[in-house]
């Protein structure tokens, strides 16, 4: 057979290649195993597959391949054509292997070949273990290759290629039992992790851990291999290196712990290297000791971990990581951050692990510290004595016990003394209280019934009577500062007590009843108004008195002074740096303005106004607040009462309650986060009343969760996040499905709950009048929050503001990848079910043939984009911004839709069927631009004269774009827009509606025109890179209608550049030239195709260049009158490709030499020209206009001769 095949690959030729590769694949088997005998004979090393019949042919496959270039192409060409999985054979494998180890040119064409053979789930395991398993000789001679190709597919983005990787490196380790191999194999994993591509160092970490824990024997001897992972240590996050810690606990693990008894290399290595990073002052260092010592602690005194390993070694290991813990914990005793760090770290690490009792034992006894520290017994509900700290009274705040309370959280005290004495204490108050919850839970088998004194305690914050009217004023720096640091530490004091008894609640705890529960759950929500009322007035305080927070959690880089530069807050002297050190040294002699001293670069431009002079020249100037004064306060009072009122705070002005709390936003990053389960609490109602509408008293609450849960989408996936949101300054993280697999099964019960809020929230908005205004006041009250007269709330912005949160949380619920999957499907279909409208509306489906299956989920998408078409007509007339919200939610369900139809490679793979058509994405587009033209034709004459459209013009510009993308043609709607431009005035008129767009007016114009422009150039790159793609077309039609686009695209071009003569602002004529150059540069594209096509379709092509001379023109002249060179060549790149196709068109149709051709002098300064006369023919005519212009090119500055390629096509 070798003779045979290497006779056969030796006469192949370009006509018999094709049948010589399918005769190859169809005769030859390479599924048997190397003779064991004649294995076990050879001395000579990978000579023993070459004396096999397999091995034999293998050879005779390699070296004729090597020579024939021609027979590896016509193999891939072949392959490319077999679609079915079970048309692939084994052969298929090895003649991909052998072309790749080659080399050469085709080497890059075999990877790619097998990826996308893999992507497409053509190439299975199964192959590879026919491959691999048992013929180990066999394998042996092409190691290297196997180990190069799973190298290329563990780099590879796609995460079905790096999952084959895995599988690859497992079965090489496991079937290659010498040194060398498993040194190779080893190697390639340190290097892949420490290459700093996060996907490929997570897949590595993946593998090196399964490789750890099922042969953690076997890796011992190279163990010296693997160390290198601690080279790159400092690169990796929280995540990676619980990864790497884990991989060296498993090898510590099977060596032997006890360093007692002389234990191995390997544990005494990873306990020292540890114990120097826990002692290591540099917080960087110190963090990955901690997570190093918890994992060690969780690996040595794990239960499940000492059940297994031998008993008389069981009690030493515990003694080991009782001794290791103490040692980390002292050395964090009197640094803050590691030490809220490491609290956090071990409270993760209790509620994932059983740990020895022991363990348990000791944590609790030194959490016993905590009531000294922080809790103050009460007399009756009430402080025993009374003081000032620093001049400031406290009392006792949302006390929900009463007099039977016992104990209060001692805040204000510790808070008002000298920074270094109380800061640090009060820093680990909340993560001390994660922690000791943890322990409780554990202890009493998930109860928290011996800590309930916590949840309805009083804090001892600042009296009242400080923060009322003028009073706030007339306090010092340092009081205001206490003040602030007080609200700041109550709010994550609650924030904690919900992530410790909603557990209470989320979950069913055998020794808690359900009565209980209840009583829980009406605790927490009335936690939640504490948590309002705190919160806003945080937020008027931080705006009244910018300051830099402290942090409650550790932020790995974005903490410590980039956090505090990146949003221009003042870091205070005498505040700790990330390290617990002060930093007064790095602040000395540095100034740091105030947010309200930074100046936005725009306010450069703007004319200063009377007030601005008086904020200079130092004098406090009282401005009317815009709110209604129908508006209530906690306490029933309007704000018309409210301004009457002697203590009414001109420098606070009013809280709004229900608004998003910007300032502290701003510093949300260094908040105790709310835990998922904490969402739960959407289920739960404080009325017990059925007279007593939720919607006012009960929405604030779930508008609080709502905020949140918005927030975690946002971080869940950060592709969507907008530029610089509440989150934007958290540590980057890798996208990990598991963790969004957990955060999908929690909010997959409460999609049901979250509709009946959106209905609520619609509800109040139908309804304008304010009824029900002591609602909140009373059920506030109850909660145990003071009265304080400047705090509103009103029905209007509580309505406003659950549906704006909740229509972002659908969009981004939408945008998540994870939930398209197949294991997802589920999910998703609950989600849309719940997005149904409440009446049929299978009349607007009557298109579909045959009919849509309400079970399907096209039927559910239909019917979700029905419903929030309805919702927008229900606000449309109340808010346009909201209407705008409906509208964005609405494309992310055709995104969906496009994402889970149209997906490709591996996402594609994944999906079954599942009961859509890709009929609905030109349906639900079509309704989706419906309702964007609905939105720009639509009047909104009071909020216009309130806000004015100006202030809307990034919704404009966004609801424009979908409007654009989602009509049956974009060229002729850009036509239609681009002539309605000219008729709108450049300054304000009563005629600005005229053209039937009131949203398109002199305020919004800039708008309009820059949107207009990008969607033309983009719409132009889509028609040629369509040209560009069909090299030879076949249908004339398909040639038009390619020119007519192309031709549509330059009339509007023109159209736009003509505008920006008659308009006065200059940001139109910087658009002009900007967009104008970006458009240009895309059109000098289609020159090869214009020149290919120009003997037919001349008329069209000169008509089109005629059009753009006119553009290139007005472009010149705008440069020329503000006196600035061109911003970039594309006008002289055009005018040269226009010029030497022309000068050559000339040539073959009339025979005529190019006499013509020279320039005009540099004092030709006329820049408009004059009108062409069709004398010697358009071609002729452009020619001279266009050398015209190649005269004022000369007179700007030293132009690129003709001949030579223009930048743009030196790009590609």
């Amino acid at each position: 057979m070798p003779h045979l095949l290497r006779f056969l690959l030796l006469s192949a030729t370009p006509a018999n290649a094709g049948r010589i590769i399918l005769q190859i694949r169809e005769q030859l088997r390479l599924v048997g195993a190397v003779d064991p005998r004649a294995a076990l004979s050879k001395k000579l090393k990978g000579k023993a597959s070459a004396n096999s019949t397999d091995g034999a042919i293998l050879d005779t496959l390699r070296s004729g391949l090597r020579f024939k270039t021609m027979l590896c192409e016509a193999f891939l060409k072949e392959l490319k054509s077999v679609d079915r999985p079970k048309d692939h054979k084994v052969i298929d494998v090895w003649l991909i292997m052998l072309i790749y180890a080659n080399g050469g040119a085709l080497q890059k064409s075999a990877e790619k070949m097998l990826k996308s053979k893999i992507l497409q789930g053509c190439i299975r395991e199964t192959l590879f273990d026919q491959c691999i398993h048992g013929n180990t000789e066999l394998v042996k001679v092409h190691f290297m290759s196997f180990l190069s190709v799973s190298d290329y597919l563990l780099a590879s983005k796609e995460e079905k290629a790096r999952e084959f990787a895995s599988y690859l490196f497992t079965v090489l380790f496991e079937e290659f039992s010498d040194t060398y191999s498993r040194q190779e194999l080893v190697g390639s994993l340190v290097a892949h992790i420490g290459s700093g591509v996060s996907y490929e160092v997570l897949s590595s970490l993946d593998i090196m851990i399964s490789l750890a824990s099922s042969h953690s024997e076997e890796l011992i001897p190279i163990s010296s291999h693997i160390t290198g992972i601690l080279d790159y240590l400092e690169s990796f996050n929280e995540d990676n290196l619980r990864k790497v810690y884990d991989i060296f606990c498993h090898l510590a693990l099977a060596a032997g712990f006890n360093t007692a008894s002389g234990g191995s290399s390997v544990a005494n290595e990873l306990l020292m290297v540890v114990r120097k990073q826990v002692s290591n002052p540099d917080m960087k260092y110190r963090r990955m000791g901690i997570i190093g010592a918890l994992r060690i602690i969780s690996t040595m005194a794990g239960v499940d971990v000492n059940s297994a390993v031998n008993t008389s070694s069981q009690q030493p290991n515990c003694e080991e990581a009782l001794e290791l813990l103490k040692m980390s914990v002292n050395s964090c005793k009197f640094v803050t951050l590691p030490l809220i760090f490491l609290y956090d770290e071990l409270a993760v690490l209790l509620e994932s692990k059983v740990l020895h009792s022991a363990i348990l034992e000791w944590i609790g006894d030194y959490l016993a510290e905590f009531d000294n520290s922080f809790l103050t017994d009460l007399n009756n509900g009430e402080l025993p004595e009374k003081h000032l700290y620093d001049g400031i009274e406290g009392e006792l705040w949302m006390n929900l016990d009463g007099n039977l309370s016992p104990i209060c959280v001692n805040i204000m005290p510790l808070a008002s003394t000298l920074p270094q004495k109380s800061q640090p204490c009060l820093q680990i108050l909340s993560s001390q209280c994660s922690i000791l919850t943890t322990v409780e839970r554990l202890v009493n088998e998930g109860s928290l019934g011996g800590l309930n004194a916590l949840l309805g305690c009083p804090l001892h914050l600042p009296s009242t009577k400080h923060l009322d009217g003028a009073k706030w004023g007339n306090l010092s720096g340092l009081q205001k500062k206490a003040v602030c640091h007080s609200l700041y530490y109550a709010i994550n004091w609650i924030r904690e007590l919900l992530n410790a008894f909603s557990t209470q609640v989320a979950s069913r705890v055998d020794n808690f009843s359900q009565k209980a529960r209840d009583e829980t759950a009406v605790k927490l929500l009335k936690r939640l108004r504490n948590l309002i009322l705190l919160e806003g007035l945080l937020n008027a305080f931080l705006k009244s008195y910018p300051l830099y927070l402290p942090e409650l959690r550790y932020l790995g880089n974005c903490s410590g002074s980039t956090s505090s530069s990146k949003f221009n807050l003042p870091k205070k002297i005498g505040e700790e740096s990330m390290d617990g050190t002060s930093s007064n040294k790095r602040q000395k002699g540095r100034k740091y303005k105030t947010a309200s001293e930074k100046m936005n670069p725009d306010d450069k431009l703007k004319q200063p106004t009377i007030l601005d002079a008086f904020k200079r020249a130092g004098v406090t100037v009282s401005q009317p607040t815009n709110r209604a004064s129908s508006q209530p306060s906690s306490s029933g009072m309007t704000s018309k009462d409210i301004e009457q009122d002697p203590n009414y705070p001109g420098e606070l002005g009013l809280v709004d309650l229900m608004a998003a709390p910007v300032q502290l936003d701003m510093q949300r990053f260094k908040f105790r986060i709310l835990h998922t389960r904490c969402l739960s609490l959407l289920n739960y109602s404080e009325c017990q009343d059925s007279s007593c509408s939720y919607l006012e008293t009960e929405l604030p609450i779930y508008l609080y969760l709502l905020r949140d849960l918005h927030n975690k989408l946002d971080n869940l996936n950060p592709a969507t996040k907008p530029f610089l949101s509440t989150s934007q300054a958290k540590s980057s993280h890798v996208h990990c499905p598991k963790r969004t697999q957990e955060f999908l099964d929690i909010i997959q019960p409460l999609f049901l709950v979250i509709r009946k809020h959106l209905d609520g929230a619609i509800s109040m908005i139908k309804d304008e009048s304010e009824s029900c205004i002591d609602n909140w006041s009373s059920h506030s009250s109850s909660a145990g929050n003071p009265d304080i007269p400047y705090v509103v709330i009103s029905k209007s912005s509580i309505a406003t503001a659950v549906l704006k949160e909740i229509l972002g949380c659908y969009s981004k619920l939408l945008a998540i990848p994870d939930l398209l999957n197949q294991p997802n499907m589920s999910i998703l279909k609950q989600l849309l079910q719940t997005l149904q409208p409440t009446e049929s509306f299978d009349d607007i489906l009557s298109e579909f043939q045959p009919c849509l299956a309400p079970s399907n989920v096209d039927y559910l998408y239909c019917g979700a984009c029905k419903m929030f078409e309805d919702i927008m007509d229900s606000v449309c007339s109340s808010s346009y911004l909201l209407s705008s919200d409906v509208l964005i939610t609405m494309q992310s369900i055709v995104n969906s839709v496009v994402l889970l139809l149209d997906g490709s490679g591996e996402s594609n793979q994944k999906k079954v069927q599942i009961g859509c058509s890709k009929a609905i994405i030109p349906f639900l587009r079509k309704r989706l631009g419906q309702s964007a033209h609905k939105l720009l034709t639509a009047d909104h004459p009071g909020e216009d004269a309130e806000n004015g459209w100006q202030s809307k013009g990034d919704r404009i510009q966004k609801i424009l774009q979908i409007y654009l993308r989602n009509s049956e043609s974009t060229s002729d709607l850009l036509c239609e827009l681009s002539k309605a431009l000219p008729e709108v005035p450049s300054t304000k008129t009563l005629e600005d509606a005229s053209n039937g767009f009131p949203t398109l007016c002199s305020s919004t114009i800039p708008s309009w025109y820059r949107v207009l422009h990008e969607e033309n150039t983009g719409s132009l790159n889509k028609t040629i890179k369509q040209a560009l793609k069909t090299r030879a077309l076949s249908e004339r039609g398909s040639v038009d209608t390619i020119l007519e686009e192309i031709q549509k695209s330059v009339e509007v071009f023109v159209s736009l550049i003509e505008k920006c003569k008659s308009h006065e602002k200059v940001s139109m004529h910087a658009m002009a030239v900007k967009h104008g150059g970006k458009y240009i540069d895309t059109f000098l594209k289609a020159f090869n195709f214009l020149e290919t096509q120009f003997k037919d379709h001349n008329a069209i092509i000169l008509k089109m260049l005629k059009e753009l001379q006119k553009a290139t023109r007005i472009i010149q002249t705008i440069c020329s009158e503000a006196k600035v060179q061109l911003i970039n060549d594309s006008v002289h790149d055009a005018h040269c490709h226009i010029c030497s196709m022309l000068r050559t068109v000339r040539r073959s149709c009339t025979g005529l030499q190019a006499d013509n051709d020279h320039k005009q002098s540099a004092s030709c300064k006329e820049i408009h020209g004059a009108v062409l006369v069709p004398s010697q023919g358009a071609a002729t005519q452009l020619l001279h206009r266009e050398e015209i212009l190649d005269g004022q090119f000369e007179a700007q500055g030293p132009a690129r001769p003709c001949g030579e390629l223009p930048s743009v096509w030196k790009r590609g």
